[in-house]
């Protein structure tokens, strides 16, 4: 079959991705900007020709035009929970409807949506945006509408995993908001996969929407309880009924690795139950033993422990405050600039620096005064940026478009042995810090660390200026520390 994978880059669809091809399956991938994909590193080597890039966005109905038309499936897994604008409602049915139309011009037979649990009075506007979406998706003229709606998904990665991991392992005392007594069905990521793949091309799923979860039915207390106790900790949570949805979320940006806007939908839509309905179960059609909580999460913390992250939540663009365009930043310019850079030969084996490189961030740190920059990070966060908390994907492996701390990377070329980060913090301008190697007249080699800035105004200046004493310190010394750093 040939499908066509919207989403591509997020989390869901870099899962499915090697899921489909591994199949046998042709796969279309639509994306805004192709320099952001990369096959996942999941993906065999036999099937990589079977994936396609295509570029389009769905808010931009011309690009659409020349997208392949000879499908027989489409996934579409577009939505934001990151987005809080006042016209995020319209936005997402804007999408949903130009991609109908360019549907309407294709053979396919099929569309596939991933959906939420939406059985609740009074839902929030991201449950009802799902909904609606639906409704738009529905109209397609040919292809018939297949939905699965499910609650908080539980993988590696995962934003819901994500917070609950932070909340429980950074806290010993909780005090929580009333939400955390709202109910919800939590389902493995390996079961959401199972599924999107169970009801490709099933004639009895055409037409149909499903409520897919696991077999626990909880509060949200219980999923911080549950994950303590997978982890061997105990933790006192108290809740509490004077903390306002904005309290909430300035209380879940600032201790958990989420962005404001991101604490704000996921607030929101906690007041909602998100659990099945049994008249509504994929059951009858496609019978699976899904896993339960506490073994969704045993095994997210196998992935980890294992170094085998295949996609984090954080992935997506909407998880910072980046623009979308951000890869034309891809070429450090060189007018208007401040530039900070240092050299340090060594003698040492250069793979063993290029680890250093490749690890750099995350656990592993910044190879100098790394309470500075968990200082930069709070302070980031402070006034509504991403802070240090998103760590990184992989604690070795690195590829464009992850991000790394308050970094995004930009290039990761190993065999150019050339790594390029840019600022996805809040600045009076724009920054970038590369790393790269070179070789050096005697034979020897040389690390290259360049600190890039494009101040914005006055302001930027003064920024710049102001970090100067700092800079002596932390970059010279990061440097040092990098090339000489032993495993």
């Amino acid at each position: 079959m040939k499908i066509l994978l919207t989403g591509a880059t997020g989390y869901i669809g870099q899962r499915l991705l090697p899921l489909l091809a591994a199949a046998g399956h042709d796969v279309v991938c639509l994306v805004r900007d192709p320099r952001r994909f990369s096959l996942p590193e999941t993906l065999p080597e036999a099937a990589r020709t079977q994936v396609q890039v295509a570029q389009g966005d769905l808010l931009q109905p011309d690009s659409l035009i020349q997208l392949p038309t000879d499908l027989d499936a489409a996934y579409y897994l577009v939505h934001s929970m990151s987005g809080h604008s006042e016209n995020f409602f319209n936005l997402e049915q804007q999408s949903a409807h130009n991609f109908v139309q360019y549907l309407n011009t294709t053979t396919a037979r099929q569309v596939i949506y991933l959906s939420g649990i939406a059985n609740d009075e009074g839902l929030s506007v991201h449950l009802r945006s799902r909904r609606a979406v639906e409704t738009v998706l529905g109209t397609a003229i040919k292809a018939q509408l297949t939905v699965l709606r499910a609650s908080i998904i539980i993988g590696s990665g995962s934003a819901s995993f994500e917070i609950i991991r932070d909340l429980v392992e950074k806290l010993l005392v909780m005090v929580t908001p009333r939400w955390l007594n709202s109910r919800c069905q939590p389902i493995g990521i390996r079961d959401i996969m199972f599924y999107l793949m169970s009801v490709l091309d099933r004639a009895e799923c055409f037409g149909k929407a499903f409520d897919v979860g696991g077999p626990d039915v909880l509060t949200y207390r219980q999923m911080l309880e549950g994950l303590a106790a997978e982890r061997g900790y105990k933790r006192w949570i108290f809740t509490v009924p004077v903390l306002t949805p904005r309290l909430s979320s300035w209380w879940l940006y600032l201790v958990t690795s989420t962005t404001f806007s991101l604490a704000q939908s996921l607030v929101e839509s906690l007041k909602n139950d998100t659990v099945c309905d049994p008249s509504k179960s994929i059951s009858a059609v496609i019978p699976h033993e899904c896993m339960s909580y506490r073994a969704a999460l045993a095994l997210a913390f196998q992935r980890i422990e294992q170094n085998e992250v295949v996609s984090s939540w954080s992935d997506a663009l909407s998880s910072g405050t980046m623009r979308q365009n951000y890869m034309d930043a891809i070429q450090i310019p060189r007018h208007g600039m401040f530039f900070d850079r240092q050299v340090q030969p060594f003698t040492r084996p250069v793979p063993e620096v290029l680890d250093n490189i490749w690890r750099i961030g995350g656990d592993r740190g910044w190879y100098k005064t790394d309470w500075l920059w968990r200082l930069r990070g709070f302070l980031d966060k402070a006034v509504g940026g991403v802070g240090l908390r998103r760590g990184r994907r992989s604690p070795t492996r690195l590829r464009a478009g992850d991000p790394l701390d308050f970094w995004r990377v930009l290039v990761a070329d190993r065999a150019g042995r050339r790594l390029l980060l840019y600022a996805e913090m809040k600045l009076p301008g724009e920054a970038w810090l590369q790393f790269r190697i070179l070789d050096q007249p005697n034979g020897s080699h040389a690390v290259e660390q360049l600190a890039a800035f494009r101040p914005r105004g006055l302001a930027g200046r003064l920024y710049w200026y102001a970090m100067l004493p700092f800079h002596g310190v932390i970059f010279k010394g990061m440097l040092e520390n990098l090339v000489r750093f032993e495993q």
